[in-house]
């Protein structure tokens, strides 16, 4: 009786192993998350927050201006306090008027409509980050048109002591809300293990930039918190709707994809 013994230099097929139905598609390796190009962590539960975050802070600028429209807008406690109080730093510290009226011009009319959105949108397109720049531009957009939509609907009267001629509405403060919105946005653009710098700075902008709102009395307070809600709301909801994404790489050249 022959035995069926292999040929010689012939490979025996491993025992015990399953073999796979041709039907069934191959189950990829997953990818290592310091491999190049691979994948960041999900950020749909931080995107999710931010959007209900912006959503409420955007609700909240509404429903205090209906607040304030119950009472003709008439300044509230808060608003003659702050009031009285930005009266004595101006008596106190001339210069500070000084330094409330360059921040007046940084933060509103042609250099912030204009010279801050285009320097922002040069840099992030030169750095080749394509959906920040997209970003900032929308939430940039968005953010003075919520300010002007709200603005029209209340028509609040103005300080009659204010300092500075501004256009119509006091509620709410379009500086305010602009700093706001671009605080919001340096957080979200800059390098993870900045942010927490960045948003501190950015805070500080924010209060900077609404007190001397109060230092100029061409705002009452509660118009600083309402454009503060605006601008903060309008970013957040960008934000989560349109992220601002990575810098995006270019194959090197010579590689396959590259020139």
């Amino acid at each position: 009786m022959s035995s069926s013994s292999p040929a010689p230099g012939a490979l025996a097929a491993p025992a015990d192993v399953p073999s796979r139905p041709a039907s069934e598609p191959p189950v990829p390796a997953p990818a290592s998350p310091t491999a190049p190009g691979a994948p960041s962590a999900p950020v749909g539960p931080v995107r999710r927050v931010a959007g209900t975050a912006g959503a409420a802070l955007l609700a909240l600028a509404v429903l205090l201006g209906l607040q304030l429209r119950l009472h003709d807008g008439a300044p509230v406690a808060l608003d003659l306090g702050a009031s009285t109080w930005a009266a004595s730093v101006r008596a106190a510290a001339p210069w500070t008027e000084t330094v409330a009226l360059w921040l007046n011009w940084v933060g509103g009319g042609f250099v912030a409509i204009w010279v801050v959105p285009a320097a922002i949108l040069v840099g992030l397109l030169l750095a080749r980050r394509w959906r920040g720049a997209v970003t900032s531009a929308v939430a940039l957009i968005v953010s003075a048109g919520a300010v002007q939509l709200v603005k029209n609907s209340f028509d609040r009267v103005r300080p009659e002591t204010t300092l500075v001629t501004s256009d119509h509405g006091s509620f709410p403060s379009g500086h305010t809300a602009n700093a706001a919105t671009l605080a919001v946005l340096a957080v979200v653009l800059v390098p993870p293990a900045w942010r927490r710098w960045t948003a501190l700075v950015g805070a500080l902008w924010v209060v900077v930039m609404a007190t001397s709102r109060l230092i100029l009395s061409i705002h009452w307070a509660t118009d600083l918190v309402g454009g503060a809600f605006a601008g903060l709301g309008a970013a957040l909801v960008v934000v989560a709707l349109l992220p601002a994404g990575r810098r995006i790489r270019l194959p090197p050249p010579g590689s396959p994809g590259g020139r």
